[in-house]
Order: C-alpha cells, then structure tokens, then sequence
C-alpha cells in the first residue's frame, strides 16, 4: 500500500500556501511516496516534488506499487540466472515505456530491434515482417508507413 508523506518544514509550507494564493492554484511539495509489498516486506520510496491534482497523485501512488510489486516478484525468484534475466527483460521494457512516453522513436526503433534480436529474430526476418505489414496496409487501403 502506498502512502504519502510530507517531507517540507512549516515555513517552507507557510510560503508555499502564501505563493497558491497569489497564482491561483496549489504548488507542488516535497513528498514521499512508500510502497510496501506485502508478501516479502520490500519497501519502495519516491522523493520529490508532485503535482498538486488529486489524479496525478493517484497515478503515482499507482505507479509507485507496481513498481513495488514488481520488483518484490524479480527479487523472489530463487534462480539466479533467472532472476538476472527477468530484471534486464524489465529494464528493457522501462526503457521502451521511457522512449515512448519521450517520443523518441529511434530510441524505440532501436529497443524494439534489440528485443526481437533477443528473442532470435534475424534483421532479416524484421525487414520481412515489415515488408508484410506494409503490403497489408496498402491492401486494406490504410497509409503507407516509411520504413527507416
């Protein structure tokens, strides 16, 4: 469960409140958000400034448990070799998520190769695959992709 706590001093509190008043609305705080799985007692702490609306503080207590809970299951696996490939499968895909969320396509062009080669897929078998892709979208009548 995820809980939130203030981490800024009273004055610094007094000031900010002073500064919401003057430019409408709420600043962000100093906080910490806990996360605590329940299964192995893993504990998982995010410190900073947060946007003051109510659905971003949610998302980040959201956020902040998955991430918990995920990194509670890698830890638990017993085999190591495992455990090792399970947290690099999750750096990847956090990286992906990063990319994406940055609109960074070559980064993800670049992740998404790096994956599929992961998994034995030749550059040969991707550039096949994208061929067919774009061969069916011209079919169905779609716009054509450019392949990089």
């Amino acid at each position: 469960m995820a809980s939130r706590q203030d981490s800024t001093t009273g004055s610094t509190k007094a000031v900010r409140a002073a500064l919401a008043g003057v430019i409408g609305y709420p600043l962000g705080m100093s906080e910490q958000y806990a996360a605590t799985d329940k299964r192995t007692g893993l504990e998982v702490a995010v410190t900073g400034e947060f946007p003051a609306h109510h659905e971003d503080r949610i998302r980040i207590a959201r956020t902040t448990q998955l991430f918990t809970r995920l990194m509670s299951t890698i830890l638990a696996t017993e085999n190591e070799s495992a455990r090792r490939e399970r947290f690099q499968a999750i750096e990847t895909q956090l990286e992906m998520a990063d990319a994406l969320i940055r609109e960074d396509t070559d980064e993800v062009q670049r992740l998404m190769r790096e994956t599929l080669e992961k998994m034995g897929i030749t550059p040969e078998q991707m550039d096949e695959l994208a061929k067919r892709i774009i061969d069916q979208i011209r079919e169905s009548g779609g716009d054509e992709p450019k392949l990089n």
